[in-house]
């Protein structure tokens, strides 16, 4: 039996808000959210709240931590996850959430910091460890 849908509290029916903001249902639908941690989607939640029409941002990772009540190494966790995750990009200060359609060009996103956002690879082209990872995120927090 089919559900039939109906508006349960019409005096609180959502509008579009005057600023610009929303959550793309490819989120979902395509499984983007399973490859984040909890951490990762409240990052993207509040990146697509506080962003333009265009996705940009530029809270400083203080009040963004803050905000989120994330240490900054768990901040910079949860950024390094959405940009493998090709859902946003990050030249600090600015945040860029990324449109869920890949790139005509079949080319993956690349980080103006750190090359292409595939996975983190040495020079040789081996994938880095853990525990390498983990080491170059400390850093980057610093």
């Amino acid at each position: 039996m089919p559900v039939i849908k109906r508006v349960l509290c019409p005096q609180r029916l959502r509008r579009v808000p005057a600023q610009f903001s929303w959550i793309d249902h490819r989120l979902v639908r395509d499984r983007h959210i399973c490859r984040c941690s909890h951490q990762g989607l409240a990052l993207y939640l509040f990146l697509v709240t506080v962003g333009d029409g265009q996705g940009l941002s530029y809270y400083a990772d203080a009040t963004v931590a803050r905000l989120l009540a994330l240490d900054p190494l768990a901040l910079a966790h949860a950024r390094q996850e959405l940009i493998n995750a090709r859902l946003i990009a990050y030249q600090r200060p600015l945040y860029q959430v990324l449109a869920l359609d890949l790139p005509s060009s079949g080319n993956p996103p690349v980080d103006p910091d750190n090359g292409p956002v595939d996975s983190p690879r040495q020079q040789g082209g081996e994938p880095l460890s853990f525990g390498q990872i983990l080491h170059h995120l400390m850093e980057q927090a610093q």
